[in-house]
């Protein structure tokens, strides 16, 4: 039997298979699921700063006073009954989750304020929970906004959070900076546990009946899965930093390419939503099968083979696969 078990973040886990922050995590019940079907760890629902008690309140009773100045941007906010009041849900949830399963669970917070991320990443680490994960969604809307901004933000956060707590931080980044693996450098010296590639950014669709631009959730395909395959597989063996492959995973297979990247763990969600917390025994299984059919003994064995630094051409993650994909085409 092959042994699965993978570091990440110095936690030790049993498989590569973790669920990724998701509607999945929102109940108690829901948690034990994914433990049972075989998880290795969770990562809870996000915690927004924006839903968060006064904030939150503050937010609606605006939104109440300008309704008739602009109806439509109202449609982005939930209702006020569907606000998380404070974080005394989410911290209890953390609480009982620790009490009930014998994985690890990762906080996700998603901050707006420089001491938002930090007050709350203090609740979450007192809440019990083992790492922290960071989702930074950070729309650079503003022309004044440079790159170097943009990257100098994500840093400030990490500093931040960092001297706040003491549990494992994971950074959940974009795949948009202009030189990931200098920021990622960065990131990793600036004292990043784990880097998470990549935060799916949802775009905005139009209704061209109402003329109004509309949110809509569209889950992830297998081919999403291949950009951060191929900066996990760019970025092995150069930073300290955990690495975690997210957005695309949908079969075992899946997890094995991310594994031969170079990846830690594997986050998935779509397929989870799709098919069921149950699916991941199944996630489990095809993984452990095409090792003990490869003759691979552990995963500490197979991680990274097919990385930038162990393949015989390196040149397949550059501009040289662009030009052989552009002239394979009959």
């Amino acid at each position: 039997m092959p042994d699965l078990t993978t570091k990440y973040m110095g936690l030790t886990l049993k498989n590569p298979i973790v669920p990724s922050a998701s509607p999945l995590t929102k109940k108690l019940s829901g948690i034990k699921q994914l433990e049972d079907a075989g998880a290795a760890a969770i990562t809870m629902y996000s915690l927004f700063e924006e839903q968060i008690d006064i904030e939150a309140l503050a937010q609606h009773n605006f939104l109440e006073q300008t309704v008739f100045m602009s109806a439509e941007a109202t449609a982005y906010f939930p209702k006020a009954a569907d606000y998380n009041r404070g974080p005394d849900g989410y911290l209890d949830l953390i609480c009982d989750a620790k009490a009930s399963v014998d994985i690890p669970v990762i906080g996700s917070l998603n901050g707006v304020t420089t001491g938002g991320w930090t007050r709350y990443a203090r609740m979450i680490e007192e809440a019990g929970a083992d790492a922290l994960e960071l989702n930074v969604y950070l729309i650079p809307t503003r022309t004044a906004l440079t790159s170097e901004g943009v990257e100098n933000t994500y840093l400030e956060i990490l500093r931040e959070v960092k001297s706040q707590v003491k549990i494992p931080v994971a950074m959940k980044l974009s795949p948009f900076f202009s030189a990931l693996p200098n920021m990622v450098h960065r990131l990793d010296r600036a004292g990043a546990n784990a880097l998470v590639l990549f935060n799916r950014f949802y775009q905005p669709d139009f209704d061209l009946e109402e003329l109004a631009v509309t949110p809509h959730l569209m889950l992830s395909t297998p081919w999403e899965m291949r950009l951060p395959l191929r900066w996990i597989a760019i970025l092995y063996g150069h930073v300290s930093a955990s690495l975690a492959l997210t957005s695309g995973v949908h079969t075992a297979e899946d997890a094995v390419k991310a594994a031969m990247a170079g990846a830690d763990i594997v986050n998935v969600c779509s397929a989870l939503l799709e098919k069921g917390p149950g699916y991941i025994a199944e996630l489990v299984q095809g993984f452990s099968a095409w090792m003990e059919a490869h003759e691979y003994e552990s995963v500490a064995q197979m991680k990274g083979a097919l990385s930038q630094r162990n393949v015989a051409e390196p040149a397949a993650f550059e501009r040289a696969n662009y030009m052989k994909v552009l002239g394979s085409w009959k």
